[in-house]
């Protein structure tokens, strides 16, 4: 079943980790560069995988454009 417009779902660290194959310090190092965090009421951060995806090809591209 797809999940209702504009609804999207949230991947914890631990997934975004395992998404990304890299260790808990990386991630925290992303986030202190400006990597997008989701609000999110309870214990533990959230990210949605299309903003963090897009958050690194500007990254790339600005690296390649250096």
């Amino acid at each position: 079943m797809p999940l209702p417009e504009g609804l999207v779902p949230l991947l914890t660290q631990r997934e975004l980790e395992t998404y990304y194959q890299v260790s808990d310090w990386t991630v925290l190092q992303w986030i202190e560069q400006g990597m997008p965090v989701e609000p999110f009421a309870a214990r533990g951060r959230r990210f949605n995988l299309a903003a963090v995806q897009q958050w690194h090809a500007e990254r790339s591209a600005l690296a390649t454009s250096a």
